[in-house]
């Protein structure tokens, strides 16, 4: 069983930043996919980035490209999510997940494990 415990969420202004980690129990961290997902009240939750198991491969949806970064350090067990330029339509409850795959994905259903999520607030 892997836990997730995100972290770094809060309120910040438009255009602001905001980094989000994401840390992760268990030895193989680098088989694990991870991704990131948010919900804003009263919506799905959506695909915002995944990276890879080795970190090779990242991939965004299209309102976060070029603004949002994905990373992750295995030898800390964490997967980190780098916001600039924050607009008020990112405010949602964003989630980590871990994948059983080193292999990234961006449906929500191929994710394993959950953390609790992390509240971040964007105003105009």
């Amino acid at each position: 069983q892997v836990q997730l415990v995100e972290s770094g969420g809060g309120s910040v202004q438009a255009g602001g930043s905001l980094r989000l980690s994401c840390a992760a129990s268990g030895r193989t961290f680098s088989n694990y996919a991870m991704g990131w997902f948010r919900q804003a009240l009263g919506k799905e939750r959506e695909f915002v980035t995944a990276i890879s198991g080795s970190g090779g491969r990242t991939y965004y949806t299209d309102s976060v490209k070029g603004r949002f970064t994905v990373s992750r350090d295995n030898a800390k067990n964490t997967v980190y999510l780098q916001m600039l330029s924050l607009q008020p339509e990112d405010t949602a409850v964003y989630y980590c997940a871990g994948r059983r795959w080193a292999t990234a994905s961006s449906r929500r259903a191929e994710y394993d494990y959950w953390g609790q999520g992390t509240q971040v607030t964007v105003s105009s």
